[in-house]
């Protein structure tokens, strides 16, 4: 059987997460500002929480499409408030309305989000070599400095956690310790 990250191993959705999306190099705006939206989501909750509820995201944030979702408005809150299949909270609702809002302001200033949030890591993956889950932190400098950089964009929801969360999410991080089968397939590529 091969080695995987140990928090990976608790049900088949995380498996399947764990083995096909987590620390893959993501470079598509789309699936970046799903990423952004469900790390937003997170904040205070378990990832297993947000994953179980990914599908009914999908479908209440329109298929995290940001010019749809930018236009939101107070009706579309209250729809998604009454809406079971996601998480309801009124402040990470509203700031994925205004995150959706900033989001395409760096697209248009940048080209991309992609541009954007990966010039921080001069457009490459940082591969680190931890050994143990505990090794792992919860943030970093690199990430204070993104999470210092969107607030003053105007983006909310963005703490040095939620960065850093994001960062190994999309792959800017390749956090799976070196003993997991997908720490050497994704620096292989």
């Amino acid at each position: 059987m091969c080695e995987r990250c140990n928090w990976g191993n608790t049900n088949p959705l995380m498996i399947k997460y764990h083995d096909e999306e987590w620390g893959v190099p993501l470079h598509d705006d789309l699936k970046l500002f799903e990423f952004f939206v469900l790390e937003g989501f997170q904040a205070g909750l378990s990832w297993q929480i947000v994953l179980n509820k990914r599908e009914g995201f999908r479908e209440a944030f329109d298929h995290f499409d940001p010019e749809i979702v930018a236009r939101y408005d107070r009706q579309k809150m209250d729809d998604l408030m009454n809406n079971t299949s996601i998480i309801r909270n009124r402040l990470k609702i509203a700031a994925c309305i205004t995150n959706a809002r900033c989001f395409l302001e760096e697209q248009k200033e940048f080209g991309s989000f992609d541009r954007y949030i990966w010039k921080f890591t001069d457009y490459k993956p940082i591969i680190n070599t931890f050994t143990h889950m505990s090794e792992i932190p919860a943030k970093t400098p690199l990430s204070d400095i993104i999470s210092k950089d969107l607030k003053k964009r105007g983006f909310k929801f963005v703490g040095s956690t939620v960065i850093y969360a994001h960062m190994q999410a999309t792959g800017m991080v390749n956090d799976h310790v070196v003993s997991c089968f997908r720490y050497q397939e994704l620096n292989s590529k």
